[in-house]
């Protein structure tokens, strides 16, 4: 007997209306998209989470003690808690946080003073250290601890955690600490402690590669790190003044979109369109107001609020029309040739150094300007790539090396010019550093964890431009050991056989065997005087003024006993004598 199979239903489908949809929208908090997307901000993995955090809350302390007129000095602390677990600790000479501030500074994401001023920093969008907050109440559920104290103040001591829903602070505890006062040597500072999940590795992108690098950016900040292992490590101090103070600009007419100039109009003070033009823009005067607003068929004296978006149309298309000279540079402070050096002489064991600053540019209205310095020889790897060290506003960029536009520009130099071997659409190999700092009010990184320049073409001609002036002075360096070690080669031939030549003229003609050795000698010297150049503690050729002789931005170091030994790893403390002695001298009226 056959069974009959009963048919399955057909599951009938809900379809949904457009109430039932409207009642399941809602706002979402930023707080909440980042915290399901922080990968975007650099916490991909653990190792990475740690370094990112431990890299926003350095930027912020050297930006806090470099705005109050204070000499940094930042201690980093990374205590092993258990197998996946660490406890961050980073504290600053800094000013300070006033007590009303410091929640929505550690608990908010997109809370800050530097993303709407056109002023370089290390900072831009308010979002770094409240997202490592964040990440760690997130993996271990650990609230933040910060501890700050303000000149002729008791310290006060702030705990508190993210609420991602609302994206505001909540505040467990808030305590003055009296006893905490002597965490604060000079009378005033911030620690701030986070305990997170993380892994700790040494090597390439690691915490100790990013303050190795960030030592050399900053060689008038000292930072104190130790490490899990109970290491401490000391980067010093190698210039005893503050960078310049960088000024803040207005925007520049060539910098904006249509949309942006609309909004710029719709939220000015100014009643008339030659005030608009002249206070909310850079390098707009007066004359060139009038001759912007002839261009769109307005003058200096229409009213603002008549402007609608057909004359702003208009006026956006005279902006473009009518040449307006670069935006002030004064809001740039690069590091400069000589800080470079000693940066770069602290922690990088090489023979040769050299430096170019090139003079400020400019990319969709936003200035910048480029600084490059290479290292070669000494104690770096020969069988190696050159190390490429890529930095943004002072701060390094260990991450997405090959999207960056500092990268591209060192693969796309042809480094054959100057003496170097180099794969073909890659970066040269052999023992050299190459270091590129991007300097601007608005560095156009690519996400935002800020780990690679954007390739724009006029940054990316800089960067190639200064890197050719120092492959250039790399390539006479180069030519030059050459000649010397091959009239060196010629010399020991000479003398070789210069004492036979005297013994047969004896022999021959009764010639003073002695004399004329001397005589043949003496000519052999003469000949072969590249092998007797020397070189001083800068670089100058002592025998002659040659290229690199009057070359301020270069500097050599024959003496290379005086390096230290080091075991698979590019960089290393100061040697002792004459690195020391260099860097003093190239200091000099810094």
């Amino acid at each position: 007997m056959t069974k009959t199979k009963t048919p399955k239903k057909k599951k009938t489908r809900t379809n949904a209306t457009a109430e039932t949809m409207a009642a399941g929208q809602r706002d979402i908090s930023v707080s909440e998209f980042f915290a399901k997307n922080r990968h975007l901000l650099g916490f991909d993995n653990p190792r990475k989470a740690m370094l990112t955090a431990i890299k926003e809350a350095v930027d912020n302390a050297l930006d806090a003690c470099e705005e109050a007129g204070i000499l940094p000095h930042v201690y980093v602390r990374v205590l092993q808690v258990n197998e996946t677990r660490f406890k961050l600790t980073i504290r600053d000479n800094g000013p300070g946080i006033v007590r009303e501030q410091i929640e929505n500074i550690f608990g908010k994401l997109l809370y800050g003073s530097k993303f709407h001023r056109l002023k370089m920093s290390r900072g831009q969008q308010g979002i770094g250290i409240s997202a490592a907050g964040m990440y760690g109440l997130m993996t271990t559920g650990k609230p933040v601890v910060i501890i700050s104290k303000i000149k002729r103040k008791k310290a006060h001591e702030v705990v508190l955690k993210m609420d991602t829903t609302k994206n505001r602070p909540s505040v467990i505890s808030d305590t003055e600490h009296a006893e905490d006062d002597k965490l604060f040597a000079e009378g005033h500072g911030t620690q701030v402690t986070i305990e997170l999940e993380g892994k700790y590795q040494k090597g390439r992108q690691s915490i100790d590669e990013y303050l190795e690098q960030t030592a050399i950016a900053n060689p008038h900040a000292q930072i104190t790190y130790a490490t899990p292992t109970n290491e401490t490590i000391e980067f010093p101090r190698v210039i005893d003044e503050l960078p310049e103070e960088p000024k803040e600009i207005k925007p520049h007419p060539k910098g904006i979109e249509l949309g942006t100039l609309i909004q710029m109009l719709e939220r000015t003070d100014q009643r008339q369109l030659g005030g608009f033009l002249t206070k909310d823009f850079c390098r707009v005067g007066a004359t060139k107001a009038r001759e912007i607003a002839k261009g769109a068929d307005l003058t200096g004296q229409s009213w603002v609020k008549t402007i609608g978006h057909t004359e702003a149309e208009k006026l956006y298309d005279s902006i473009q029309k009518t040449r307006i000279i670069a935006p002030n540079t004064d809001c740039l402070v690069p590091i400069g040739s000589k800080a470079l050096l000693a940066g770069l002489l602290k922690e990088v064991k090489a023979e040769f150094f050299a430096a170019s600053t090139r003079p400020p540019n400019v990319y969709r209205g936003n200035p910048f300007q480029i600084e490059v310095a290479i290292g070669y020889g000494g104690g770096l790897g020969r069988d190696d790539s050159a190390k490429v060290l890529r930095f943004a506003n002072r701060v390094p960029l260990l991450y997405s090396q090959s999207s960056c536009c500092s990268f591209k520009a060192v693969a796309e130099t042809s480094w054959k010019n100057y003496g170097l071997t180099q794969p073909r659409n890659s970066i040269p190999s052999g023992p050299l550093v190459v270091m590129v700092h991007m300097v601007s009010v608005w560095v156009p990184f690519t996400s935002e964890s800020k780990e690679a320049i954007a390739d724009y073409d006029e940054i990316r001609k800089e960067m190639k431009l200064a890197l050719q002036e120092c492959g250039r002075k790399l390539g006479t360096y180069l030519r030059r050991r050459k000649r010397m070690a091959r009239e060196s080669e010629r010399r020991s031939v000479f003398e070789r056989y210069i004492g036979e030549i005297s013994r047969c003229c004896n022999s021959l003609v009764g010639a003073d065997t002695d004399k004329l050795y001397k005589a043949l000698l003496k000519q052999a010297k003469r000949r072969t005087d590249d092998a007797d150049a020397e070189l001083d503690d800068e670089g100058n050729i002592i025998d002659d003024g040659g290229r690199l002789g009057n070359d301020d931005d270069v500097i050599i170091v024959d003496d290379l006993q005086d390096l230290p030994e080091q075991e698979d790893t590019l960089f290393g403390k100061s040697a002792k004598k004459k690195k020391k002695k260099i860097t003093k001298k190239k200091r000099g009226k810094k």
